[in-house]
């Protein structure tokens, strides 16, 4: 999948989040802004109820999805003949995408009342999708290979080197202008720093990497090169600050990348194991839907 299709995939799923949100909401916002001992009076309460046709339908296709989300991405992640079976980033958005529509249809489901042992699961899914928000940010921050392997500090070094090598080459570059490229994607910055104010190191030196690609694009196009070789030489530049910034974070990341698991994980099991309570009582009530 190229770069282009991959927008397409992630801005797809966007797109389907969004949409699915807002056209349940437009639907039933009359039906969902009713006070509850009032709803019985409306005329969507047989379909928008929990137990109604369509509120029934939302817990279904809600719970499958983030069944299907955890249990692909899980399969993938693991299972070895699997490794080469498409990117393991592609896979942990669809994973994502499940994992967050499939909230949302639940939150429909439930009309926006839950009380007693589904307020556990509610808010468990709740902790879930917020810890996964978190997860993902510090997932796309430790390095790593096409297929998803994480990548080692030796490999870094390589790939950073390589890069220097890369941009010293090129004549038109000054030297000034890639000793400050250096010194602002020097690594030692990172070392011993916690987590809260790396994030905010990191904030500011978006910006700084910003102004400085933005001067090395002028500086190149100068010279005359050309757009394929520029496009290159600022792609090197932006790699090589990608990677410095990476390697400064590994260790602290990897860090809360296992810290993360202690919470993410708990929330999971609790909203999945009073989700098949809740699934089992229901049948076992004879709420079988359209069945």
């Amino acid at each position: 999948m190229n770069q282009t299709w991959h927008r397409v995939y992630v801005i797809s799923f966007i797109v389907v989040s969004v949409s699915v949100t807002l056209l349940l909401g437009i639907n039933g916002y009359q039906y969902y802004t009713t006070p509850l001992e009032t709803r019985f009076f409306q005329s969507q309460y047989q379909l928008l109820r929990p137990s109604g046709l369509w509120g029934h339908a939302f817990g279904i296709i809600g719970s499958l999805m983030m069944i299907f989300g955890v249990a692909i991405y899980m399969i993938r992640k693991r299972a070895r003949r699997l490794f080469t079976f498409g990117y393991l980033k592609h896979w942990l958005e669809f994973h994502i995408f499940l994992c967050t529509l499939g909230p949302i249809f639940v939150l429909y489901h439930t009309a926006f009342k839950f009380g007693g042992i589904v307020a556990v699961s509610f808010w468990s899914m709740v902790a879930v999708v917020l810890s996964g928000v978190i997860g993902r940010f510090i997932y796309v921050r430790i390095p790593r290979t096409i297929q998803g392997q994480e990548l080692s500090m030796k490999q870094l070094d390589e790939m950073d080197e390589e890069l220097t090598l890369k941009l010293r080459s090129e004549k038109s570059i000054s030297e000034s202008l890639l000793m400050e490229l250096d010194n602002l994607a020097s690594p030692h910055k990172y070392k011993h720093i916690k987590f809260l104010p790396s994030m905010k190191l990191v904030f500011n030196e978006y910006i700084a990497h910003k102004r400085i690609l933005f001067r090395l694009s002028r500086v190149v196009r100068k010279a005359g090169v050309t757009k394929r070789r520029k496009k290159e030489i600022v792609g090197a530049a932006k790699s090589k600050l990608t990677i410095a910034r990476r390697i400064g974070l590994l260790r602290t990341m990897q860090k809360f990348f296992k810290y993360w698991h202690i919470v993410h994980l708990p929330f999971a099991i609790t909203m999945f194991v009073i989700m098949f309570i809740h699934v089992g009582v229901t049948i076992a009530f004879g709420y079988k839907w359209i069945f």
